[in-house]
């Protein structure tokens, strides 16, 4: 009966079904926002960091529970939409096999690889709706550090605000391979933010880098399906949808692999010092 529930208010509710990606009905859908918010995050973020230079502290600012409560809500949020597009996609699946036969697609390859002609409708659209709206409260993570540890890092700029295009173009082109992006990134952020909600709280982390080295796991897996996304392509009758959408955002990931394994190179070799 709880199961049951559970798959109703996370699959089978009318606004998860006649869910419909619009400018007009979708709130933050039309690239003026989008454009709006990535110039206000940026802008935002520089000139908090250049006040507190003026300002000439030594110390960071302490934000009391805030950063801990910002990880256990992001954790949360990031299970929920995991759970959601999981069982959505199930539900998918289930619902269109029959129209899968006829052209001989498999369930691996939808999920890597959306048929022509795919509209940004339905359950498995509406979670990447969720986690498009999800990004919004990632970007928060770069104030904090800038007022706990008044720094600002030119790679978290460049990340989040990458991310928050990406998760759009995932929508505005019914993008392939956003369904198991997404289901790598949510149980990545559910395990990092949860661990620094366990950290923040006072309780003992980790003998090694889990949040790194998680990040540096994921890019991994991001780049291996970004590989079948092509492969995929390159082999099916028709390729998949959005694939200029998937090419600008292949662009952007191995953009953020780059800066990360920089990151990824220098933290190590702190550690080992």
């Amino acid at each position: 009966m709880a199961l049951q529930t559970v798959k109703y208010w996370l699959t089978e509710h009318p606004n998860i079904v006649n869910f419909r990606w619009s400018p007009t009905q979708s709130y933050a859908s039309t690239w003026f926002f989008l454009f709006a918010a990535v110039s206000s995050y940026v802008i935002a973020a520089v000139s908090l960091h250049i006040l507190l230079a003026v300002t000439r502290r030594r110390r960071g600012l302490s934000l009391g529970p805030i950063p801990a409560l910002h990880s256990l809500a992001m954790a949360l949020i990031s299970a929920v939409i995991f759970v959601g597009i999981l069982l959505s996609a199930a539900a998918e699946i289930r619902d269109t096999r029959w129209l899968w036969r006829r052209t001989r697609t498999t369930a691996l390859q939808w999920f890597l690889c959306f048929p022509v002609g795919t509209r940004a409708s339905g359950r498995v659209f509406f979670w990447s709706y969720a986690f498009y709206l999800s990004r919004f409260l990632h970007l928060f993570r770069t104030f904090f550090a800038v007022i706990r540890r008044r720094k600002l890092s030119f790679f978290q700029l460049i990340n989040q605000s990458s991310l928050l295009c990406i998760s759009f173009l995932w929508l505005e082109y019914s993008q392939s391979f956003q369904v198991v992006a997404i289901l790598l990134t949510t149980v990545s952020y559910a395990v990092v933010y949860g661990y620094r909600f366990w950290t923040a709280i006072g309780l003992r982390g980790a003998c090694f880098p889990l949040v790194v080295n998680c990040q540096a796991v994921l890019l991994g897996c991001l780049t291996v399906c970004h590989v079948g996304v092509l492969c995929i392509h390159l082999v099916k009758r028709g390729g998949c949808n959005g694939i200029g959408a998937w090419l600008f955002n292949s662009v952007l990931n191995a953009v953020i692999s780059l800066l990360y394994l920089k990151f990824y190179v220098k933290t190590r070799s702190l550690s080992q010092t």
